[in-house]
């Protein structure tokens, strides 16, 4: 197994002060975290239960960056994934700054009494969170939790945001912290997105490159349901890796958690800036897999096609080629993705994958000078001629690159009515081919150049104006005829040599003011 030069941050930044949410199961404590972070990170559902894996997020605590994490609840009757959740759980205790420990103030079960006695030896960090006081009539309730001997309790709700404001000043004194005017700057990182079906080993991709069971693996599908975050530095770059849930087709999604889940996955498309579409290797690419290819595109974030369980193979020669010829003919949108196989259960080809997830960031990252783009341009038009159309040749007049991650380009032509999708796919590859930007998605925009407005559009020039006065004034004056004489028989050649005459009169006077020196 290769060598990986990668510095584990892991899922929390230990540099910073930690605050953890501790409870048994439907307490409120994802509501909560989220109204701290101020966003709707952690997925709050009436079934017990819902969150598993621990969820770190960076927090302005008065301005002072501090990582918070919420936890799955500890319970007293364990199944399933039961043991795992729990133990994750109080596993932040010995590690945590300040424990936020959060009861319901109308009910203290079992679990509760099993935590009261779990907290015991961290009290000296513990701030005793008494949720759900939204009605005057149950800030009483709130002294009757002091009884349980700890020196910070603070009465809240957590869903109508009362208390907050206390609850932030005792976390602030616990940590010998003072509120700040100034809002410190967000460390740069590359964010990867981890996406693909379940049981496609993303959480083993995940546990690997952070270097902690950040997320929990089972056979069992759909165990992560939150968005987990993780850290790490590969070759003095700073990542931040997004565990997803496994995105099933609409069919198989029978729970309302699991649907919130995978709406989650797919919304961190946006967040991320290169996504790891996990494929495993001895199933191959489903449907299902096409269309989280399509969201990715349309977004024009950079894809990798990571091809996991490399370990699973029978060792057949010329396997490896095979596969990866199949899934190029299976999945033509994403021709341009570097294909990447890898086993994340042993570590094989990690380094290999994250060099070319550099590489299409640096891509996604790169801008093209307008003057380039345009000197590319008659190269390309000379090499293959926009094709004709009804109304004669369509023409690409220039181009620029608009923006970058996503990358676009925006190109104007002579009629944008019926122009032809392959020529617009030939500008495609000819800015891959000398631009550099083999690996990530291209938009392009076409624009028609806009004519110059007709004399309508600007009003009469000078000469016209000067025609019309003096045409004007020949018909009022000749002969007694009227205006309108244009619609009387023979009265458009009439009208005709009327014009005639009015311009060789403007242009003698035009000759004459020349000639005096005058405009």
């Amino acid at each position: 197994m290769e060598k990986l030069d990668i510095r584990n941050k892991a899922d929390i930044d230990t540099q910073l002060p930690l605050i953890s949410i501790i409870g048994r199961p439907n307490v409120g404590k994802s509501t909560l975290f989220n109204r701290l972070i101020g966003k709707r990170r952690a997925i709050t559902d009436p079934t017990p239960g819902v969150t598993r894996d621990p969820i770190p997020e960076r927090w302005l605590l008065g301005n002072n960056p501090v990582t918070l994490v919420d936890s799955g609840g500890v319970k007293l009757d364990r199944e399933g994934l039961d043991d795992a959740v729990s133990d994750k759980s109080l596993s932040l205790l010995s590690i945590s700054d300040a424990i936020i420990f959060l009861m319901d103030c109308m009910d203290v079960t079992r679990e509760d009494q099993l935590l009261i006695d779990e907290l015991r030896p961290y009290a000296d960090k513990v701030v005793l969170c008494v949720n759900k006081v939204d009605d005057p009539r149950r800030d009483d309730l709130v002294w009757n939790f002091f009884s349980y001997g700890y020196q910070r309790v603070v009465g809240i709700s957590a869903a109508h945001g009362l208390g907050i404001e206390e609850l932030e000043d005792t976390l602030l004194g616990m940590l010998d912290l003072e509120r700040s005017e100034d809002e410190p700057e967000e460390p740069e990182t590359i964010k990867l997105a981890i996406l693909g079906k379940p049981n496609t080993g993303k959480s083993t991709l995940m546990n690997l490159l952070t270097g902690r069971d950040i997320s929990i693996v089972s056979p069992i599908a759909g165990t992560t349901r939150d968005v987990m975050r993780g850290t790490f530095v590969y070759k003095g770059t700073e990542y931040t890796v997004l565990d997803t849930a496994g995105i099933r087709r609409k069919s198989k999604v029978e729970e309302d958690v699991e649907y919130y889940s995978v709406n989650r996955a797919i919304k961190t498309i946006d967040e991320a800036d290169v996504v790891l579409l996990m494929i495993d290797i001895t199933e191959g690419i489903s449907e299902q897999d096409k269309k989280i290819a399509n969201l990715i595109v349309r977004r024009g974030k950079g894809v990798l096609l990571v091809l996991n369980k490399l370990d699973l193979l029978r060792g057949i020669p010329n396997e490896i080629e095979a596969i990866k010829d199949r899934v190029r003919f299976m999945f033509p949108i994403l021709s341009f993705a570097p294909l990447m196989p890898i086993s994340a259960l042993n570590g094989v080809d990690i380094g290999k994958m994250l060099d070319m997830v550099w590489a299409v960031w640096r891509q996604l990252n790169k801008r093209v000078d307008t003057s380039a783009v345009n000197n590319a341009l008659q190269s390309w038009t000379r090499e293959n001629e926009p094709p004709r159309g009804p109304q004669g040749h369509y023409k690409v007049l220039y181009g620029t690159q608009v923006s970058s991650t996503p990358v676009r380009f925006l190109f104007f032509v002579n009629r944008i009515h019926g122009f032809p999708d392959t020529y617009v796919s030939y500008l495609k590859n000819m800015i891959r081919r000398d631009f550099g930007f083999t690996n990530i998605p291209i938009e392009i925009s076409l624009r028609e150049r806009r004519r110059n407005p007709s004399l309508h559009d600007n009003g009469p020039s000078r000469s016209e104006a000067e025609i019309s006065k003096v045409m004007k004034s020949s018909v009022s004056k000749g002969s007694g005829k009227k205006a309108g004489i244009a619609n009387k028989p023979g009265g458009k050649a009439r009208m005709g040599k009327a014009r005639k005459a009015a311009e060789k009169i403007v242009r003698d006077q035009k000759q004459k003011r020349r000639s005096n020196g005058t405009r």
